[in-house]
């Protein structure tokens, strides 16, 4: 049964994993005893240091291939090295500034802000970036406009915070007329512009219960339309992948059942939202090493993920995914980079309203 992790390990135990896992993540090669008695920096015996790689492997954190004396992390020893071994430090000032410069800074729609993301994400990993899409509704309402239509029918033009344009036809018990419906978008722009789908339904229907007979009458109509206009709906959850073909070029990943099976859930993305999901829920940096994941596409694979929103509301995630051989003290900083100045971009455009 292996040991706790990290907890009952030596300074000189701590350091000769670090070395091995940093060596290991810079070349892919099995480590021996003599590569590390060169490069700890310890003043111990190659006995000592067998010995001492004899007892990390009983814990379950480094293991020996059968075809090399010397030894590779584990998921285990990487899950240690990430959680208290590695030094992260800020990302250089030359790749926060990539992301700001290729980051678009004017007007845009969330999904085409999204999908640069993800790109930009691949390019500076060399790995697969992928994004959440969030619902429109998720974004507040900038401009509602309702053209009359025929059979009592309305085309309802939503104008969100991140400029996407969403078009809606209800249909509505009664016909109303071009004013009745000019003054209902003009109720709705002067009091609610600035505010989600959901608030300003809620909103209304707490307004037409506490008003005076005058205003229900002024309300009745700009309610309807609300209640229609604004009513749930099925969006498709999505999420923007980028880069796939990155992972190809990986030993590590180059079996071809294991990308055949990778391949696949990139492009059902079943599997891989749901993911996504549980990391848009725990904000901060996430990280899941091989089987961690839950997902058997995803073995082995490390996914590194960061949440972004806006105004203090989580929309979604962005991350990458790569083989559990990766430089993790430089694609955590660039993802929870990654993340803040797309939140950034984000508040920008809400603040514009």
């Amino acid at each position: 049964m292996p040991r706790p992790l990290g907890h009952d390990l030596d300074a000189r135990a701590r350091r000769l994993l670090r070395t091995l896992i940093a060596q290991y993540l810079a070349d892919g090669e099995p480590v021996g005893s003599r590569t590390l008695s060169r490069s700890s920096g310890l003043d111990v015996s190659p006995a000592t240091i067998r010995n001492i790689m004899a007892d990390l492997e009983d814990a379950g954190l480094v293991a020996s291939p059968h075809t090399s004396a010397g030894r590779v992390p584990t998921p285990r020893g990487l899950r240690l090295f990430v959680d208290s071994l590695i030094e992260l430090q800020p990302l250089p000032r030359e790749d926060m500034a990539r992301l700001q410069r290729e980051l678009p800074a004017g007007p845009t729609t969330t999904r085409d802000l999204l999908g640069n993301v993800s790109s930009l994400l691949s390019a500076m990993t060399h790995f697969a970036g992928v994004v959440t899409v969030p619902r429109q509704a998720d974004f507040p309402l900038r401009h509602i406009d309702f053209v009359a239509l025929p059979g009592s029918r309305v085309l309802v033009i939503l104008v969100f915070s991140d400029n996407q344009v969403q078009n809606r036809v209800i249909q509505l018990a009664r016909s109303l007329e071009a004013g009745e419906l000019e003054q209902a978008a003009n109720y709705l722009n002067t009091h609610f512009a600035g505010l989600r789908l959901d608030d300003i339904r809620a909103h209304l229907l707490r307004e037409l219960r506490e008003a005076s007979s005058e205003l229900n009458r002024m309300l009745s109509s700009a309610v309807e339309l609300a209640a229609a206009s604004f009513a749930p709906q099925a969006e498709g959850d999505d999420v923007l992948v980028s880069g796939q073909t990155n992972l190809m070029g990986y030993a590590e990943l180059a079996d071809l059942d294991r990308l055949r099976e990778l391949f696949e859930a990139f492009q059902k993305k079943n599997e891989l939202l749901q993911l996504m999901e549980v990391c848009a829920k725990a904000p901060g940096v996430r990280l899941f090493i091989g089987e961690e994941s839950g997902f058997a596409a995803l073995d082995g694979c490390s996914v590194v993920t960061a949440t972004y929103g806006t105004r203090g509301r989580v929309l979604g995630a962005v991350g990458v995914i790569g083989p559990t051989r990766m430089a993790y003290e430089r694609v955590i900083p660039v993802v929870q980079a990654t993340a803040g100045v797309l939140s950034d971009a984000l508040n920008r455009a809400a603040t514009a309203l």
